[in-house]
């Protein structure tokens, strides 16, 4: 298996570097760690995250042991260069990286020169050989807000490496005891029901939002709809919503913010009332008569839920849907494609009639009509939804106490 899982890695290698030449993500992944130099440090903490959104989950674990241990040093590494070159200068750290290919050379090559103290893994990612290498040279291995699935190939016949791996984590903190019944079917005890770390993020950036002044000009007082890390298909369908609801603004935030994505945005809106927000400092004046916003940067889609009273969260009729937490922690009830099924979070939500999931645009209307035009439902939602995610704050302090004082 091993073997195999070492041709895998060769062959992932090879189609990203195939991919390089004609798309811009794979060369930077390529290029960068081509051309990183791995500083040496001693007796840091590593944390690794597969991207953006993983870095936002594990922040609030790595704030805490950074303010408890001030003078101790920070690596971090990220897979993706969307995560990468987004915080690559982030004061939380000493450094910056992105991790090496998973090789046993690589490895060890890598962890002889940062020589950590502790490592701290966020939900994903699993790499063999790093993970030996830490097990080997007995570095504590940390996962958290893990969460496992039946489903999964740690739980599958032919999943042995990959449960191999679980065996070399120190400890995993999940997010509900049916990771830990799970983990506990192929032999692996060392797991705690601590919850998701990102509820903590999210209530601490809903309690101290930033401040958009152009946004709340745009707003106006009135109704903002935003439609968050939207994917092609999604828009498509809010589009045809707009018409529908004309004392209602709306705010479009688009996953993927590249020319080519924000123009073909551009062209399925009515060019008389939007404005691209990179744009709307030159309308002075007009801001307020605006319609609609793309936004066509990152990085400001958690602080813009603060100005809307309902949010569609995108992906879900891709791989899955996007972060809901983030809205939800204003109060916003939220909308999404049908893919949620694996986030614990969206199952919750929909139980509680916060949110709403739709398969087409039929459905959308009437999710849009409900939580548009009867207000006494969207403030039930509202209420249920914020509540949820103040219940569910903690994580943190769980696991920086359990890390700090190992058994």
């Amino acid at each position: 298996m091993l073997l195999l899982y070492n041709i895998g890695i060769r062959l992932y290698f090879l189609a990203v570097y195939a991919a390089s030449f004609f798309n811009a993500k794979a060369k930077l992944w390529i290029i960068g760690r081509k051309r990183q130099q791995i500083k040496t440090t001693d007796g840091c903490i590593w944390f690794h995250f597969a991207s953006l959104g993983e870095f936002e989950q594990g922040r609030p674990v790595l704030e805490a042991l950074k303010d408890k241990k001030p003078e101790t040093s920070i690596v971090i590494t990220f897979f993706s260069p969307s995560g990468y070159e987004i915080r690559k200068n982030t004061p939380l750290a000493d450094a910056v990286y992105y991790l090496p290919l998973d090789t046993a050379a690589n490895a060890r090559h890598f962890i002889n020169t940062i020589k950590p103290a502790a490592a701290i893994f966020t939900k994903y990612e699993y790499w063999y050989h790093f993970f030996n290498e830490l097990h080997t040279q007995q570095v504590p291995l940390y996962i958290v807000s893990g969460i496992f699935r039946p489903g999964q190939i740690f739980f599958k016949w032919y999943g042995t490496l990959h449960r191999s791996m679980l065996k070399m984590v120190t400890h995993f903190f999940v997010q509900d005891e049916a990771s830990v019944d799970l983990l506990k079917t192929v032999g692996v005890n060392t797991a705690t029901v601590s919850g998701d770390t990102r509820f903590d993020r999210v209530w601490t950036n809903a309690n101290n939002p930033k401040s958009l002044p152009l946004i709340a000009e745009f707003k106006n007082n009135q109704k903002v709809f935003i439609a968050g890390s939207t994917w092609p298909q999604d828009e498509e369908l809010l589009t045809g919503l707009i018409s529908r609801y004309p004392d209602w603004k709306w705010i479009f935030a688009p996953h993927e913010i590249g020319e080519e994505r924000i123009v073909k945005l551009m062209d399925l809106l009515p060019s008389e009332s939007t404005a691209r927000f990179s744009q709307i400092s030159d309308l002075k004046s007009q801001i307020s008569n605006l319609n609609i916003l793309v936004i066509d940067n990152i990085g400001m889609l958690s602080s813009l839920y603060q100005y809307a009273e309902v949010a569609y969260i995108g992906g879900g009729f891709g791989r899955g849907i996007h972060n809901t937490l983030e809205a939800a922690a204003f109060g916003l009830p939220v909308i999404f494609g049908p893919n949620y099924s694996v986030f614990k979070e969206a199952r919750d939500i929909v139980h509680l009639k916060a949110g709403i999931s739709i398969d087409n645009a039929e459905q959308l209307a009437n999710a849009a009509d409900l939580l548009i035009t009867d207000t006494e439902y969207r403030d039930f939602a509202s209420s249920k939804i914020k509540a949820y995610v103040q219940q569910n704050v903690g994580a943190t302090a769980k696991i920086v106490e359990a890390i700090e004082t190992p058994n």
